[in-house]
């Protein structure tokens, strides 16, 4: 009979690699084992927590033998909550991981000549913690108090956090003093369990140039106690908050938010800087979350581009128009396109505050919107394309290809569908080049930048 592994079951393994997520990579009897929390030419005791037909996932119960690249994770919670995945790993080491991210997703999908891309050595960060701008903390009601943090992995079991490393010092100030008035003024907050109260999440950003903060709470209800004094509170206690505003998300749902937001204090918009041009980010608009990071991804795509003068430039899942917009002053004309309508009116709105008459954009998806740009004889010279983790969609590139304008660049956070695409880009274009660059430090995630030459 065959030996079955049970769950709870410990077996020393040498690990091998670390997988896209970040986990250790063994095999035991031959199977493939991802271990949680281990890193590559460590022996570690692995202890089963799921077995599957082709292979098992484990944690760490202890190490035996250290790799070189292990250091003291920062995050004293780190292994009790997502979001720090590779805390443990010295930050030299994580950046060739996100390097050998973009090689294992090519070797899966194999696009036109995968084995002979430049595959740039990743560009890191100069300050590798504290960086994100931005947290959307769920709030739950522990042992009568207030408190916002994140999931332990795998479960809706909420861990409260005051700092977390990745995490910017002032949002998470902010985050910390609302759960405080929340709790004073007994403002009622989401049971899970029940489905009652109204408090489900805590979203708050704050702007590295200006230092302004937008809080928007994500509540089951139209209905928000209290409302009156939290807001007196929050003006006179958090002065840096300038935008206060409430998401109506009601029901159980995976997402965060819902489809109606109200500004209830303030100004719709804080300001972001980015490149040298001012940003006006609205409550739901995508920005990237690491400021200083993005005018390097930014201007590590500009390079690529490599614009000439009077040239046409699509910026396709455009967000705010920030990268559209950065590139305004190289470009004849830009356009571009975006599916949230209060993104689209930002960034209409972000050209004519910095200046600029020869950039348009319009709500609509890539994939819609572009092919009947082309039917009515739109022809772009130049296009760049950052798309969210599902990648392109297939008509898009179909146009794309189509069209196929002399300049593109392809912005991806996700490696796995980037290889998926390229196998279909590379029927027109060569890849030039990949940089990969950190702008998520302690995580497995990972973005490139991709610069196609037209065959």
């Amino acid at each position: 009979m065959e030996n079955t592994v049970q769950v709870g079951q410990r077996f020393p393994l040498t690990i091998k690699r670390l997988d896209i997520n970040g986990r250790g990579i063994g095999y035991y009897k031959r199977k493939i084992t991802f271990v949680t929390g281990a890193l590559p030419q460590e022996v570690v005791v692995a202890e089963v927590t799921a077995v599957h037909d082709r292979y098992l996932e484990a944690t760490t119960h202890r190490i035996k033998q250290a790799s070189p690249d292990r250091v003291t994770p920062s995050e004293p919670l780190f292994g009790q909550i997502g979001g720090v995945e590779l805390n443990h790993l010295a930050y030299p080491a994580q950046l060739n991981f996100k390097r050998d991210v973009v090689a294992q997703s090519l070797a899966k999908f194999k696009p036109s000549g995968w084995q002979h891309y430049d595959l740039r050595p990743t560009i890191g960060a100069a300050h590798p913690l504290h960086y994100r701008n931005k947290a959307q903390f769920p709030v739950r009601l522990i042992d009568g108090h207030v408190r916002a943090g994140l999931y332990a992995p795998n479960s809706h079991r909420l861990v409260p956090l005051t700092t977390f490393a990745t995490q910017r010092p002032l949002t998470m100030q902010v985050i910390t003093a609302l759960c405080g008035m929340l709790e004073d003024l007994q403002v009622p907050i989401y049971d899970e369990a029940h489905h009652s109260g109204i408090v489900k999440t805590l979203v708050v950003r704050e702007s590295v140039a200006t230092g302004e903060v937008q809080v928007t709470f994500v509540t089951n209800s139209a209905k928000l106690p209290h409302h009156l004094q939290l807001l007196e509170r929050i003006a006179k206690e958090l002065p840096m908050v300038v935008s206060v505003s409430q998401n109506l998300n009601p029901g159980t749902t995976s997402l965060i938010w819902g489809a109606k937001t109200t500004l209830l204090a303030g100004q719709p918009y804080i300001t972001e800087r980015l490149l040298g041009r001012d940003f006006a980010v609205s409550p739901q608009a995508f920005l990237q979350l690491n400021p200083e990071q993005t005018e390097i991804l930014y201007q590590e795509a500009l390079k690529a581009l490599a614009l000439t003068p009077h040239a046409t430039l699509v910026d396709a899942y455009a967000g705010i128009g920030t990268i559209g917009l950065s590139l305004a002053n190289q470009a004849k004309t830009v356009r571009g396109m975006e599916i949230i309508p209060e993104a689209v009116t930002a960034a209409n709105y972000n050209a004519k505050q910095n200046g600029i008459t020869n950039a348009h954009y319009e709500v609509g998806t890539a994939e819609s919107l572009f092919p009947q740009w082309l039917a009515q004889g739109f022809k772009p010279d130049a296009l760049i394309v950052d798309p969210p983790r599902a990648g392109l969609e297939p008509a898009f590139i179909q146009a794309l290809l189509k069209a196929a304008p002399k300049q593109f660049v392809y912005i991806s956070c996700n490696p796995s569908t980037l290889a998926r695409d390229l196998v279909a880009l590379t029927k027109r274009y060569q890849v030039d080049y990949i940089q990969s660059v950190d702008m998520f430090p302690q995580t497995a995630r990972c973005e490139a930048v991709v610069k196609f030459t037209r065959r």
